[in-house]
């Protein structure tokens, strides 16, 4: 799969956004897209051909393998990489709009197209509420999922057809859990990121708000 398209929404993103929000792009940008595409991917891409189980009867293997992961880790981390960097692309929008608007009237309605203040301020808070949402949906499914954030050495399961209770064998099982830990780290991360940035907007238009009725009180 490619993620050129990830990669350059992210740079669209990272113009209109905070300080915050840049060490936002920053963190998915290094430490979970690259991390997933360099290393991620290749430990657990075979592990359905490496799971192994001390029977061989056939279709024994393979529901044991659908019941302990029932979506494989690295699709449900690709996943959650698409849905928390998409909630960006409102913001993207929401600038080409103003971007247009200026446009067809052929004259300057803003300050600055980017510059976050009033519908764009609104869309901002929007897409950082879904980002941050996303990852917290995210988190609980990998636990909730997979028991917990770890992976076990062996696994016994008696799933018919199995004809009594197997021990299967995961691969690589300690690289897979630093990587699953790591994954989590980085989401939390994010999470602290997206709602510092959150309280730093309405805490900034709450004090723009107060100043504005200040002046206009005093006048």
């Amino acid at each position: 799969m490619s993620w050129g398209f990830l990669r350059d929404l992210l740079s669209g993103v990272n113009k209109y956004s905070t300080g915050i929000g840049r060490i936002w792009v920053a963190v998915v940008f290094i430490f979970r897209l690259l991390i997933y595409i360099v290393a991620a991917e290749n430990i657990w891409k075979h592990e359905h051909d490496e799971f192994e189980c001390n029977i061989k009867q056939p279709g024994c293997e393979n529901v044991c393998f659908d019941h302990f992961f029932p979506v494989s880790h690295i699709s449900l981390w690709a996943l959650q990489l698409i849905m928390v960097s998409t909630p960006s692309l409102l913001v993207v929008f929401h600038v080409a709009y103003r971007e247009n608007r200026e446009k067809h009237h052929n004259q300057k309605l803003y300050k600055s197209a980017g510059e976050i203040d009033g519908g764009l301020l609104c869309t901002y808070l929007v897409s950082l509420i879904l980002k941050t949402g996303f990852e917290i949906v995210f988190l609980f499914l990998f636990y909730k999922l997979y028991n917990g954030f770890k992976v076990p050495r062996l696994v016994k399961c008696d799933i018919r057809p199995c004809p009594n209770t197997v021990d299967c064998y995961i691969s690589k099982p300690t690289e897979k859990m630093i990587f699953l830990y790591f994954l989590v780290a980085t989401s939390c991360l994010c999470i602290v990121l997206n709602l510092s940035e959150l309280s730093y907007l309405i805490f900034k238009y709450s004090i723009k708000c107060y100043l504005k009725r200040y002046v206009k009180k005093h006048q």
